[in-house]
């Protein structure tokens, strides 16, 4: 498949797929959601991945197995209609893996980029989201694997059912260091993640964000004095 023309608009892809991902349920109603928008854009999501990984060979192809291990244990969950917690932890996994190869990328993407645009804007907020994504998968499986790792004030514990709005509630609250205490890390494992996902959110934006904001004010003055020297 070729590539080259989405290439240029991989960010606003992948961003535009993480906001209906993130707020979609708001949008349509949560049966047409949970069962139409989210599983589409999750797949939108992943193309845009492959879109960003699509100039390197290596990483390009260690991407399609994961997508393609992850898609396998789908079909395989879907036709069984049994749940295994391996599979359950494997397909955590490779999620996992997955946001954290595209957050690099992006965020290599972005630190490399000579020239700000409004591409380049859109890559910076996509990977800061792609970060709460890591967080959620990453509380989701230590409350899999540990449960009770997490309190929920409102009713002391969280139901497999409600996993997902929870979780990736819990993990944009830390990233953006707001935490209201509805819900809380339990266990020693979980305070640390939490921890570690405020602190990479608050990295993030000391860090990349200032740098992407240094070039693009270099890039005005620059821009600036060409004009005057004309």
């Amino acid at each position: 498949m070729n590539f080259s023309k989405l290439h240029p608009y991989r960010f606003e892809i992948f961003f535009l797929s993480q906001f209906f991902i993130l707020f979609g349920s708001i949008l349509v109603s949560n049966s047409f959601f949970d069962l139409w928008l989210l599983p589409a854009m999750f797949f939108i999501n992943i193309f845009a991945g492959l879109i960003m990984m699509s100039k390197k060979r290596l990483k390009f192809i260690v991407f399609l197995i994961l997508i393609g291990i992850s898609g396998f244990l789908l079909v395989y969950r879907l036709l069984t209609n049994e749940y295994e917690e391996e599979i359950v932890f494997l397909r955590m996994a490779i999620n996992f893996l997955f946001y954290l190869f595209v957050t690099y990328e992006i965020v290599q993407q972005v630190w490399d980029a000579k020239k700000i645009s409004s591409h380049v804007i859109f890559g910076l907020i996509s990977g800061y989201v792609s970060i709460g994504l890591i967080g959620y998968f990453l509380c989701m499986t230590i409350e899999l694997a540990v449960p009770g790792s997490f309190h929920a004030s409102f009713k002391g514990a969280f139901s497999r059912d409600t996993f997902n709005d929870e979780f990736m509630y819990f993990s944009y609250i830390t990233l953006l260091s707001i935490g209201y205490g509805d819900i809380t890390p339990a266990s020693t494992l979980a305070q640390k993640v939490s921890v570690l996902i405020g602190l990479i959110g608050q990295m993030y934006n000391v860090i990349i964000t200032a740098i992407v904001v240094g070039k693009y004010i270099n890039q005005l003055n620059q821009s600036k004095n060409k004009l005057e020297k004309e």
